[in-house]
């Protein structure tokens, strides 16, 4: 049975490079499986790009803000959670 955690919530999103800023309330790493949820947004994918201030990181930990590549438009207020199968 999958579960989901909360571990943050989108702050910002640039369309144009279609990277959403994430403030992270946990850790997050590359190769998690994560789920963007809201209103109108509802996409899962795997963290392939991440980075602090325009930094490649492999790693984020509660209270950092992050940069990561979406697969589709996102909005700021939608949550943030990983996928624990």
């Amino acid at each position: 049975m999958e579960e989901k955690k909360l571990i943050g919530k989108v702050t910002h999103y640039y369309s144009k490079i279609g990277v959403a800023i994430i403030e992270l309330h946990d850790e997050m790493q590359y190769g998690d499986e994560i789920s963007i949820e809201g209103p109108v947004t509802d996409i899962r994918q795997v963290v392939d790009s991440m980075q602090i201030e325009h930094e490649p990181v492999k790693m984020a930990h509660k209270g950092d803000a992050v940069g990561l590549k979406v697969n589709d438009k996102v909005n700021p207020g939608d949550v943030v959670y990983m996928i624990i199968s």
